[in-house]
């Protein structure tokens, strides 16, 4: 059985958005419909430094009542940052992912998700990749120790395309890592989402997702009279309405047997704008895709 579940960062006030409360987006998810969320763990949501034992209490409390399941705690990590310094930026960020997991237990949650690094100079790729798989490593032994499970979303540079992103998590090589499969990034590049899907359904505890429309882009040149194209701009909008082959990626779903979360986020600038009600508006039709697609 696949989860709809949806994302708190999609009304965090990021990118023009209306801001909820942890609290108010829980009766927010389930006033949609939603039957399960998953949580930004960060400010201003689910922050590791501010979330004391009352607000731990008080979220189980209206979580309960709103009969939504608290599924995920996201984690915001990249562990190539400061590579080159004397911080220990990897230590930190494995403290912060086990502060996380420990957050997760205390609510109810079953994963934390984290992000692998940011590219750094091209001569530095593999050491980039090595730092990333032992961090992700070690993440997913304090998340074990923890009882919950460590997810790893294809987001940041190190593993983002599906070839890269298997054999990361091949490296890895960890029970308690799982594949949270996006097919954001894939689509950019041009790969078959229900070919990839397939492939990483049998790994995959949660998928993220989002949908874009492309906008080109052109700069003007004066000298030709004429116009050079640029990459082009993207654009969320709700899921079903833009460019992504999602009909597709849940095929490739259900024909590799995954079962788990499928959580929508809105997290970049969204056509419509960022008031509560357009918000909405997103959620709910992407929630009705979702079912349409679970139930194909």
């Amino acid at each position: 059985m696949m989860t709809p579940t949806l994302f708190s960062v999609s009304y965090a006030g990021l990118w023009g958005q209306a801001r909820l409360t942890v609290t108010e987006f829980l009766m927010k998810a389930a006033s949609l419909g939603y039957p399960a969320v998953e949580l930004m763990g960060k400010r201003p949501h689910l922050s590791v430094l501010d979330t004391d034992d009352r607000q731990v209490e008080e979220i189980r409390r209206v979580a309960t009542t709103a009969g939504v399941e608290i599924a995920t705690v996201a984690g915001y990590t990249n562990f190539t940052m400061g590579r080159d310094t004397e911080v220990p930026s990897v230590e930190i960020q494995v403290a912060y992912v086990r502060s996380l997991a420990q957050l997760a237990r205390r609510l109810g949650a079953k994963i934390v998700r984290i992000f692998t690094g940011y590219a750094t100079e091209p001569e530095g790729a593999a050491r980039d990749w090595d730092l990333c798989v032992r961090a992700v490593r070690e993440c997913a032994a304090v998340a074990a120790d923890c009882g919950v499970v460590l997810g790893v979303q294809n987001h940041h540079d190190v593993g983002v395309g599906v070839d890269a992103y298997l054999e990361f998590l091949d490296d890895v090589g960890h029970p308690n890592c799982r594949a949270m499969f996006d097919p954001w990034a894939p689509a950019l590049h041009g790969e078959d989402l229900r070919t990839a899907a397939r492939r990483l359904a049998p790994r995959m505890i949660q998928t993220t997702l989002a949908d874009y429309v492309r906008l080109p882009r052109y700069v003007y040149l004066p000298g030709l009279v004429n116009y050079r194209r640029l990459d082009d701009m993207t654009r969320a909008v709700p899921l079903g309405e833009g460019f992504l082959d999602l009909e597709g990626f849940f095929a490739g779903l259900r024909e590799g047997g995954f079962e788990g979360y499928v959580a929508y986020e809105m997290c970049s600038p969204l056509r419509g704008g960022g008031s509560v009600e357009n918000l909405d508006r997103a959620a709910a039709r992407s929630l009705a895709k979702i079912n349409e697609w679970t139930r194909a």
